[in-house]
């Protein structure tokens, strides 16, 4: 029986598949969007979820979790600083899934993952640098 067993194995040992999904949360948090298979992105969506949630709590107790599956320093800061205070107000779909077709090579379903609000959050962050550039030449 298959009683309480989530998640896809997609073809890979668990090691293997923790180190997968690790890199790519890193990737989607640091890029704001990533091109993956289908069922790559479907599995990355629950752990990205999570660890938004674990950003809009804020504790030392949140960050060492969010660690714990991440592993990089640099990436936590961006998650704790940068991405989660946009989502404080939503209850969760924090990403969303676009599909773009398939890969040319073995006919795989490609798509894009991205941060819902990542596009106002980057224009935003690109004027502020302007606003700074500006500040600078004067």
């Amino acid at each position: 029986m298959r009683h309480n067993k989530k998640g896809l194995k997609l073809g890979r040992t668990k090691s293997h598949r923790k180190a997968l999904l690790s890199n790519m949360a890193s990737s989607l948090l640091l890029h704001k969007e990533i091109k993956t298979t289908h069922a790559k992105a479907k599995e990355l969506r629950r752990f990205t979820e999570r660890l938004i949630t674990y950003g809009k709590k804020n504790t030392t107790h949140a960050r060492r979790l969010a660690f714990k599956f991440l592993r990089r320093k640099n990436t936590v800061k961006i998650l704790f600083d940068e991405v989660a205070p946009i989502y404080e107000k939503r209850q969760g779909g924090y990403t969303r899934i676009i599909k773009l077709g398939n890969r040319v090579n073995d006919n795989a379903p490609i798509v894009l993952i991205q941060l819902v609000d990542a596009i106002s959050f980057d224009d935003k962050k690109n004027k502020e640098k302007n606003k700074e550039k500006n500040k600078s030449k004067e």
